[in-house]
């Protein structure tokens, strides 16, 4: 099976090609650039690097959030267009579970989170166990401060993966002390290879209504919806 994964969920911008299980490409780029003018000559120029045509794909697979709302936007907006226009099945994957895929040689369980501003993260708590990545505790938009709350109540090692760990380092440390386990740096990246792994055996999605897993409205619709709800009580 060919499956091309592609992630743009965050500010990593990131694109694999596997081939008969097995990964034969992938571009990662980690800096602050606009994904919507870089995403399709990236994809172009790796698949010709592969020396594989768009027909030759059994599969596509895209993280579908939460994250960046824009980001999240482009990459199922390409990966829904393709599939479409191929006609081949689109699978959606959770943009944490993906980070989670770091934590696979942990006993302890993995807590992938992006931040979320205003003291907010979006996370979840996975474990591994026997090859298979299992959830703990469903994906939420929490405050951070009380999730480590929650976290440290447990009294379990928890191994943190993250794009922004080093913006809640110290609550980490405070909160669950030497139950905290933080890796090294290139841990905190997702990894498109583990992308398309992730996917590979999932179910496909229907491609006109795989939706994005923001895991909380942006804040202009959530405005605008409370702005309509004030107008309904006001009569």
């Amino acid at each position: 099976m060919n499956i091309l994964a592609m992630d743009t969920s965050n500010q990593l911008l990131g694109i694999a090609i596997h081939k008969e299980n097995q990964l034969i490409g992938k571009v990662v780029t980690n800096v602050k650039k606009n994904h919507s003018v870089r995403l399709m000559p990236a994809i172009d120029q790796l698949m010709r690097e592969v020396n594989m045509a768009p027909d030759e794909l059994d599969k596509i697979v895209v993280a579908k959030g939460p994250g960046s709302y824009t980001g999240v936007r482009i990459g199922l907006t390409t990966a829904k267009s393709m599939a479409w226009s191929l006609d081949i099945p689109v699978v959606g994957v959770s943009s944490l579970e993906v980070l989670a895929y770091q934590g696979r040689f942990s006993e302890a369980c993995v807590c992938p989170f992006f931040d979320a501003r205003r003291g907010l993260v979006f996370t979840g708590l996975y474990q591994w166990k026997n090859g298979s990545l299992e959830s703990v505790s469903e994906e939420k938009n929490v405050l951070m401060t009380d999730w480590l709350g929650q976290l440290a109540d447990s009294r379990k090692d928890v191994l943190f993966l993250s794009p922004d760990i080093n913006m809640h380092r110290d609550s980490i440390k405070h909160y669950l002390g030497d139950r905290a386990i933080v890796p090294d740096g290139s841990f905190h990246t997702a990894d498109p290879s583990h992308l398309a792994l992730t996917g590979m055996h999932k179910s496909s999605d229907n491609t006109h209504t795989l939706t994005p897993n923001y895991l909380r409205l942006a804040e202009a619709e959530a405005n605008w919806l409370k702005a309509q709800k004030d107008k309904e009580s006001n009569g």
